[in-house]
């Protein structure tokens, strides 16, 4: 059996494939093993996923034109960033590399210190994004970190997104120590003003470029022939894509050790006038807290362990101590759905912005602070819990009406439509999309049932 495109989604435990007819735009299955990465060669859970793939397809062999990959194996993209000021350039390129897919080890502001080299070598990075000065602004910051950087002989990759200006002295500063450095357009060039793209796509560019040479990975180019990038990336392009077609929209995924929320939209022109910063369009956050199997004990906490067991009628410690990654039992998916719903309202109100007042010689004011989703139409559920739970469209329908009036800045109530992903293909397809847009539009809008 020839397939024209394999999708390989390599997760930090299990390795799943998608397979694609893109003639008639049909996703045709899937299969799934466990990640060998860590045993040292990814090829090995690759090859038993398109095995697995195609005992479930009822096929003899298995050929295919191409294959894609998204990756947040061997701790996904780890990354550290460093600006200026907080609350505007490390902000801009914090956002820059959340919405490219990266996991944030470290954030800084101002001139690196030994303390601040030390936690960076603690963090382990795979990436060093470097920012700071708006362009034809400050310069010497980002000038003394880079030369920190280069004397500290990290051997990881700097992306430089800062100051314009200082282009050419950043490409010499790690030339002269034969560290590689990539530069890109400022995430921040003027005051209040985000950049965010051109960093997010080098961002992509260079996590592909490295992750081939990363531990277990070295042989992934014997069978990946086509893009790889970060799982997380790969769904927030799978959510501009859809952006372009649906209008403003909000895309969540509850996982076992985190939740990821993506959203796609200006706000409103009302709201705009009130904010204090400037917030991109497209935006990410990413709770490491909150997750229904390896975070699930901190989600039950922050409900109240007996507060839950009354509202689920049964103990749910008990249930807790023997949990399983997927539910066996109808006490298992009780609870897996409570703390689902959990987990995905926390990282609504974390995601969203808010109304505040503040009081001045003229009276009282109101702001607006984070991002505005007042404009939200779709709200868009992804992942393991939120697709394949029984109960989901109740969780969804919550979220979509959760702005009861107050002054969180949320989907406004009965405004909004939910959709499923229920192939559980996003990100692949935001990875298929790099190549062909079109049809992983089409793909994607049969897995939402549009």
């Amino acid at each position: 059996m020839h397939i024209d495109v394999l999708v390989a989604e390599i997760g930090s435990t299990t390795t799943v494939v998608n397979a694609f007819d893109l003639t008639d735009c049909r996703f045709l299955g899937q299969g799934q093993a466990p990640t060998s990465v860590l045993a040292g060669d990814v090829r090995v859970g690759l090859r038993e996923a398109t095995d697995d793939l195609r005992a479930r397809l009822g096929a003899d062999e298995l050929s295919w034109g191409e294959m894609f990959a998204t990756s947040s194996a061997a701790g996904g993209l780890r990354m550290t960033v460093h600006g200026l000021i907080y609350d505007m350039t490390v902000r801009a390129a914090r956002e820059a590399a959340l919405g490219a897919g990266g996991i944030i080890g470290l954030a800084t502001a101002g001139r690196l210190r030994r303390t601040d080299l030390e936690r960076i070598r603690q963090a382990r990075p795979n990436l060093i994004l470097l920012a700071g000065g708006t362009d034809y602004g400050e310069r010497d910051t980002a000038i003394v970190n880079a030369e920190l950087l280069a004397r500290a002989n990290l051997g990881v990759p700097v992306v430089y997104a800062g100051n314009i200006e200082n282009q050419r002295e950043i490409e010499l500063i790690f030339g002269e120590v034969g560290q590689t450095v990539y530069l890109t357009e400022n995430v921040y060039p003027k005051l209040d003003e985000l950049n965010i793209e051109p960093t997010r796509r080098i961002i992509h560019r260079v996590f592909e470029e490295h992750i081939v040479r990363a531990p277990g990975m070295e042989h992934i180019r014997d069978m990946v022939s086509g893009s790889i990038i970060p799982t997380p990336g790969a769904v927030m392009e799978c959510a501009q894509l859809l952006y372009a077609e649906l209008g403003d929209l909000v895309v969540f995924d509850v996982g076992g050790a985190t939740t990821d929320v993506h959203s796609v939209t200006d706000g409103s022109d009302e709201i705009a006038a009130l904010l204090v910063q400037a917030e991109p369009r497209a935006k990410r956050t990413v709770e490491g807290d909150l997750g229904v199997y390896v975070n699930a004990r901190n989600v039950a906490e922050q409900i109240g362990m007996d507060k839950l067991s009354a509202e689920l009628g049964f103990d749910a410690a008990e249930v807790l101590s023997g949990y399983h990654a997927i539910p066996k039992n109808d006490r298992e998916r009780a609870l897996v759905t409570r703390l689902t719903e959990e987990a995905a309202r926390t990282a609504l109100e974390r995601h969203a912005g808010r109304l505040r007042h503040v009081y001045s010689p003229t009276g009282r004011k109101t702001l607006a602070e984070g991002k505005d989703l007042s404009q939200v139409k779709w709200l868009i559920a992804t992942g393991g819990a939120l697709t394949r739970l029984p109960d989901r469209s109740a969780i969804m329908d919550k979220l979509a009406n959760a702005g009861k009036g107050g002054m969180m800045l949320f989907p406004r109530e009965g405004a909004t439509r939910t959709l499923f992903d229920d192939d559980y293909i996003l990100a692949s397809l935001g990875v298929l999309s790099h190549k062909y847009p079109e049809k992983a539009l089409v793909l994607a809008k049969k897995s939402l049932k549009i």
